[in-house]
């Protein structure tokens, strides 16, 4: 990309690797640099309020002063504030280290290198570079109290919009998974972020997820009489499943459809599906007996008990997005990517990527052997009535 227009931070101790880095900069076309020698002087340039804006600051961990990880703890708290790239003599599995750091801080990171910073290292991570908005540029986005929902619930303005699910393999589209929209009359369609708050607070996201069991299970019989048999996969709160009601219903769900359980796949994150309750891992065990099929959800971001995660009978392993963008071009990723794909096939279960944003992601996902891949770089979600014309592209396509 043309980084010309960007401002550039250097936070670098030692004034040769300072000046080379500067130099660096101006190779790569950056024609605004600014550097520091040290960590408080970084952080009150970094300051949204002082000076003219920082677009991407790269900065050394072993700063005077402020060492670079105080600096990304201080960073953590700011709104819309710069990109970084966090530099260090230390080894790769360190760096990596850093960059959880940095994302459990809110840091918005590109990416970290190894010293000697070079144009081959430095290049990648600044193609990946998209501005950031200021926290006065963002949508709010309007929010709903629970009675408001309850309405829109009431009135059947709440849907299911479809992302495809790929087999890497092949090409084929595999099943679909539905995320929850609220068609508003005034505002149009919007995301969870809109109502989901209201409803946790409530204790009541079993009706919002009962309203897309029944329409996913709707529209899972509408896709079959378009002479399109595909799969449909819905997330599902661990309270909805604990109801003592929940299989009689399910079982009448899909009897009212004409749809068969294979047809339904339920996905629950992994940190609720990870428990001992007698209770909850038999009902599990009634579902897949009865042919639905049980996803783990985000895999990756709890604190897994592998001993448990093998007796749960799960058919699918959702390997959460944070592991797979950006796993092709920085190794240690790559390795926890590879580390997920082997458990899943260990235990004989598919493995699902989450988050595919580029074909690189997809290229490498495809030379891991992952079963199934999902993202924007092969569809956004959308409703079912696109889906029919949108698969007939995608055939095309391939």
């Amino acid at each position: 990309m043309d980084i010309a227009h960007l401002h550039f931070l250097v936070a670098e101790a030692d004034a040769a690797q300072r000046r080379a880095l500067v130099e660096l900069l101006g190779q790569l076309g950056a024609s605004r640099v600014t550097d520091v020698p040290d960590g408080h002087l970084a952080l009150q340039r970094l300051d949204a309020g002082i000076g003219p804006r920082i677009d991407v600051a790269i900065v050394d961990l072993a700063l005077p002063g402020m060492d670079g990880l105080e600096l990304l703890r201080n960073l953590g708290g700011f709104q819309g504030g710069p990109r970084l790239i966090v530099t260090g003599a230390q080894p790769a599995n360190l760096l990596f280290s850093v960059e959880t750091l940095a994302l459990a801080l809110g840091v918005d990171l590109l990416g970290t290198i190894s010293k000697p910073v070079t144009a081959v290292k430095l290049k990648p991570l600044l193609e990946n570079y998209t501005p950031a908005l200021r926290l006065e540029d963002r949508p709010a986005g309007p929010r709903f109290g629970f009675q408001d929902i309850g309405i829109g619930l009431q009135k059947r303005q709440f849907e299911p919009f479809f992302q495809p699910k790929i087999e890497l393999a092949t090409g084929q589209v595999k099943g679909l998974e539905a995320f929850a929209r609220w068609r508003h009359p005034e505002h149009g369609v919007l995301g969870p972020a809109s109502f989901i708050d209201a409803l946790e607070q409530n204790n009541r996201v079993d009706f919002l997820d009962w309203s897309m069991i029944e329409l996913s299970a709707e529209r899972c019989r509408w896709f079959q009489d378009q002479g399109i048999p595909v799969p449909i996969s819905l997330n599902l709160a661990p309270e909805t499943l604990a109801h003592p009601a929940f299989v009689r219903q399910i079982t009448a769900c899909i009897g009212r459809h004409g749809i068969m359980p294979e047809y339904l796949t339920f996905e629950m994150p992994e940190s609720s599906v990870l428990n001992t309750d007698p209770n909850f891992i038999e009902r599990l065990v009634r579902l897949r007996m009865m042919g639905f099929g049980l996803a783990i959800d985000d895999y990756g971001t709890g604190r897994s008990n592998l001993q448990l995660l093998a007796r749960i009978p799960f058919t699918e392993l959702k390997i959460d997005r944070s592991f797979v963008d950006g796993a092709s071009k920085r190794r240690p990723l790559g390795t926890v990517l590879r580390s997920c794909l082997g458990l899943a096939h260990s235990l004989d279960r598919m493995s699902v990527a989450v988050g595919v944003e580029t074909r690189q992601d997809w290229d490498f996902l495809q030379n891991l052997g992952c079963t199934y891949a999902q993202g924007y770089h092969i569809a956004n979600p959308m409703e079912a009535a696109a889906f029919p014309g949108w698969l007939e592209d995608w055939r095309h396509f391939f």
